[in-house]
C-alpha cells in the first residue's frame, strides 16, 4: 500500500526515527532478495521529537550522511510519516468509477472524513477490495495528513540529496516487511509486533498479515540511556556508545540492564491487555519484537515467558543475500530497528 505519492522504482527506504536515520537498498531476483546497502545515522538531540521533524536541515544532514556511508547511488527514496500524524478511513465507493472519477468524487467528499481544511492536508487512497454490504461497492483506504508533516520529511530528502518517490504511513511499511518474516515464524492467523523505538512503541496486530489494530505508548530505549548516564555520571553520547558496545561496571546487568527488561516486558504485557480489551481476541499466536531495544540479550525468553506465547525478534534480512560491501555483522546486529526501512525499500517491487 503507497499513499501520498507513486512509485517509481529502484528506491531507497529511508526510516526517520526520533534518534537515526535507517537507509536501505534492496535488489531482488526472482523471488529472492539482496541487500545492496544499508547504513544507521544518528540525528542531532531533538532535531525529531516524537517522531515529528523540527529541524529539516539538520535531519537533511544525517541523511546526506547515511547516504554517503551506505555508497549507494541511487538517489529516490520512499519515506513514511508515523501512524499518529495520521488519519485513515475505510469508506465505500462505487465500482464502476475510473481512478480519476473516484479521486474527484473523494476531494469533493472529503471534509466529510478528515477534520482539517483541504488546503492543509496530503490526501491519498487506495481501493481494497468489493465491499461485503454492497455489492455495486468498493471498500477504498482513506489516508490524510497535515501537508507540514509531508512537506518537512520531502524536504529533509531534499537537503540529503535524495528525491522523495513515496510518503508512506509507518504502519503500512511495518505490514510490507512482516511478509519476510513468515517463513520463520510460520503463517500466522494473528501477530502482535511490538516496536520498542527510542521514546515511543507501538504495538501492531496483524490478523491474516493485514493490520487491524495499532497504539502507540510513552516507553523507549531512551530510559535505560537515561538510566545509564546518571548511573555511571556519562554524557548522553558515551552512555548510548556504552549500552551498544558493553564495558560498563559488573553491576550494570543485575542493577541496571536486568529492571529496564522487565519494564519492556510488562510495557509488552500492556499494550497486549489493551488490545484484548478492545477486541474478542483473546490470545495471539506469535509475537514479534522490533525496534532498538529487541537486539537486548535474553529480551525474548524473558517476554515469552511472561505471555506463555511464541516470541521472535524480528529479522527482515533472514532470508536475503547480502552485496559484499554491506558488512553482514553489523546488519544482523540493527536487523530488529530495520523493519519499517525494509518495508519502504519494499516499495520498489511493488
Amino acid at each position: 500500500m503507497a499513499l501520498f505519492g507513486r512509485k517509481q522504482p529502484p528506491m531507497l527506504g529511508i526510516d526517520i526515527s526520533s534518534t537515526s536515520v535507517k537507509l536501505l537498498e534492496l535488489s531482488r531476483s526472482g523471488n529472492r532478495y539482496r541487500v545492496e546497502s544499508y547504513a544507521v545515522e544518528p540525528l542531532p538531540p531533538n532535531s525529531v521529537v516524537e517522531k515529528n521533524i523540527t529541524d529539516a536541515e539538520l535531519v537533511g544532514e544525517a541523511i546526506g550522511r547515511a547516504v554517503k556511508k551506505s555508497g549507494t547511488r541511487t538517489r529516490t527514496a520512499a519515506c513514511a510519516v508515523a501512524g499518529s500524524a495520521v488519519i485513515t478511513k475505510i469508506i465505500s465507493m462505487p465500482a464502476n468509477l475510473s481512478e480519476d472519477e473516484m479521486e474527484s468524487q473523494i476531494q469533493i467528499e472529503a471534509d466529510q472524513y478528515i477534520p482539517y481544511p483541504l488546503e492543509e492536508i496530503s490526501l491519498d487512497f487506495e481501493v481494497l477490495n468489493p465491499s461485503e454490504r454492497e455489492p455495486n461497492k468498493v471498500d477504498v483506504l482513506l489516508a490524510a495528513s497535515r501537508s507540514d508533516n509531508v512537506d518537512r520529511r520531502v524536504a529533509a530528502l531534499e537537503v540529503g540529496g535524495l528525491q522523495a518517490k513515496i510518503v508512506d504511513v509507518e504502519a503500512f511499511g511495518l505490514e510490507n516487511a512482516i511478509t519476510l518474516l513468515i517463513d520463520s515464524i510460520g503463517d500466522q492467523h494473528i501477530i502482535a509486533i511490538m516496536d520498542v523505538g527510542a521514546t515511543t512503541s507501538t504495538l501492531s496486530v496483524l490478523e491474516n498479515n493485514s493490520i487491524v489494530y495499532a497504539r502507540e505508548q510513552l516507553f523507549g530505549g531512551r530510559q535505560l540511556t537515561d538510566e545509564i548516564q546518571r548511573r555511571y555520571g556519562l554524557s548522553y553520547e558515551e552512555a548510548g556508545l556504552a549500552k551498544r558496545q558493553g564495558g560498563l561496571p559488573d553491576n550494570y546487568e543485575p542493577e541496571v540492564l536486568q529492571p529496564f527488561r522487565e519494564s519492556m516486558t510488562q510495557e509488552v504485557n500492556r499494550a497486549l491487555q489493551f488490545f484484548y480489551s478492545s477486541s474478542q481476541v483473546r490470545a495471539v499466536d506469535h509475537v514479534v519484537i522490533a525496534g532498538g531495544c529487541a537486539s537486548i540479550s535474553g529480551i525474548d525468553k524473558l517476554i515469552s515467558a511472561k505471555l506463555d506465547t511464541k516470541v521472535t525478534i524480528a529479522n527482515p534480512f533472514v532470508n536475503m543475500s547480502v552485496a559484499s560491501r554491506v558488512r553482514a555483522d553489523a546488519l544482523a546486529n540493527d536487523a530488529p530497528a530495520m523493519m519499517i526501512a525494509c518495508g519502504l525499500a519494499l516499495r520498489s517491487f511493488d
